[in-house]
């Protein structure tokens, strides 16, 4: 009978000593609590635990991706959309992951969402969609500073998706062909003004010139003849001209 309770005994020693040694991975920490009130951060490698009287809780340290599901925003100019983004964050202080917070993750996840609501719901929708870099760090900067206390920090939140409903994406596409037909208008309005700016410039020249004139006529006549064309051109001096010119003067 003696036999049977040593065997016990030892059996009971070897499993607590068995349960004393533990191992923590590179990326993972242990909170050690002794007597229910904290006593350090242990890890990585063999670690020591007496059993009854010291518990532990291992934090990993890892960043992790969190999907931040997807939310009913209503913009500064009153647009309803569906965002979603994702969220990467690591623990950086085990002791307070552990000691100020329940649970880090989904305190995490909750702070993300209504963070997600308030930041874009001060913007207007054209913000959304073109100003993506300036939210996503507005969002991290925030969630950065109230993550703090409980030894998180947020490395960076994108933006994944924007959706519109139907009528809304409509609205735009007629926005922005009414855009591209703005511009068009005023890039050819433009060219007119240039174009005419050159003619002017250029008739001044040729005012100066005379000699340029019968230059630019010979060459719209060397246009029209490599033309196929059944239009025949006469040339006829400028000096003829200006002698009927001046005989019509003096007969007056």
């Amino acid at each position: 009978m003696i036999a049977y309770v040593v065997l016990a005994l030892v059996i009971i020693a070897l499993a607590l000593l068995l349960t004393m040694f533990r191992v923590m991975r590179e990326y993972e920490r242990a909170v050690v609590f002794l007597l229910g009130r904290f006593y350090k951060v242990k890890g990585p490698g063999l670690i020591i635990i007496v059993p009854i009287i010291q518990q532990m809780v291992r934090v990993d340290l890892r960043i992790v991706v969190m999907d931040v599901p997807t939310q009913d925003v209503i913009s500064r100019d009153n647009v309803s959309v569906k965002v979603n983004a994702v969220v990467y964050y690591r623990v950086l202080d085990p002791q307070k992951s552990v000691i100020n917070v329940e649970n880090y993750n989904e305190a995490t996840s909750q702070l993300a969402q209504t963070t997600l609501r308030s930041v874009l719901g001060q913007h207007e929708l054209d913000e959304m969609l073109a100003s993506r870099e300036d939210l996503n760090e507005d969002i991290q900067r925030i969630l950065d500073v109230q993550t703090d206390g409980w030894g998180i920090k947020v490395s960076n939140v994108e933006i994944k998706h924007v959706d519109l409903d139907e009528r809304m994406i409509r609205a735009i596409a007629k926005q922005a062909e009414a855009e591209r037909i703005r511009r068009a208008k005023v890039i050819h309005a433009t060219g007119e003004l240039e174009a005419s700016e050159k003619l002017r410039e250029a008739a001044s020249i040729l005012a100066k010139q005379p000699q340029a004139i019968q230059l630019r006529y010979l060459q719209t006549l060397t246009e029209i003849a490599s033309d196929k064309t059944n239009t025949i051109a006469f040339p006829l001096p400028l000096e003829i001209l200006k002698a009927f010119g001046i005989q019509e003067s003096e007969s007056s």
